[in-house]
C-alpha cells in the first residue's frame, strides 16, 4: 500500500471515530435536557409525552396537601392563567411555601397531573427563573387583555343604549 493511501485511510478512520464520539455526546446531552414549559403551555397540549421537562410558577394558596406518610405532597403550580397539579414524593426545600415561586422537574402523567422528581424553590425574595418570570408576565398580560375586552364589551352596549335627545 502506498503511503498516500495509508494517510487517507488514517484520516478517514480518525474522522469516523470523531463522528461517533460527537454522536454519542450529542445523544447524551439531548437525553439530559429538561425543557421549561409553563402550566398554560401544558394545558394547551405542548408538553412532551413521556419525557422530562420543567414547569414553574407560583405555588397556589391553600393547595398544599400532605399524605399520611409525611413525604408525599400534592400542590398546584399556577402561572396566574392556568393551574397544574403536582405530585411529589420526597423532602421539599426549606423555602417552599404557598404563594412563592417554584420550579419542578418531572413527567406528565396520563391523568393530567405532573409527577415531579425534583422540586426547587426560589432562593430569595426577588429571584424567579427567567422562564417562570416570563410565563407569569405573559399570563398577567393575557388576563389584563381579557379584562379590558370584557369591560369594553360591557361598556359598548351601555353607551349605545342612550336615546337621542329631542328638540335639537
Amino acid at each position: 500500500m502506498k503511503s498516500r493511501h495509508k494517510k487517507l485511510a488514517l484520516i478517514g478512520g480518525a474522522l469516523a471515530v470523531i463522528g461517533i464520539i460527537a454522536a454519542l455526546v450529542l445523544n447524551a446531552l439531548n437525553s439530559n435536557i429538561a425543557l421549561y414549559i409553563s402550566p398554560t403551555d401544558v394545558a394547551a397540549g405542548k408538553a412532551p409525552q413521556g419525557k422530562l421537562f420543567r414547569i414553574g410558577g407560583l405555588v397556589k394558596e391553600g393547595s398544599i396537601a400532605r399524605e399520611a406518610d409525611g413525604v408525599t405532597i400534592r400542590f398546584v403550580v399556577t402561572d396566574t392563567d392556568k393551574d397544574l397539579t403536582v405530585n411529589y414524593k420526597g423532602i421539599l426545600p426549606d423555602l417552599f411555601k404557598e404563594g412563592k415561586g417554584v420550579v419542578a422537574q418531572g413527567k406528565l402523567a396520563e391523568n393530567g397531573t405532573f409527577t415531579a422528581t425534583e422540586v426547587l424553590a426560589k432562593h430569595d425574595e426577588n429571584y424567579m427563573p427567567p422562564e417562570a418570570a416570563k410565563a407569569v408576565g405573559d399570563a398577567h398580560a393575557r388576563a389584563a387583555e381579557k379584562k379590558a375586552a370584557s369591560e369594553g364589551a360591557a361598556a359598548a352596549p351601555a353607551a349605545g343604549s342612550e336615546k337621542p335627545k329631542a328638540g335639537y
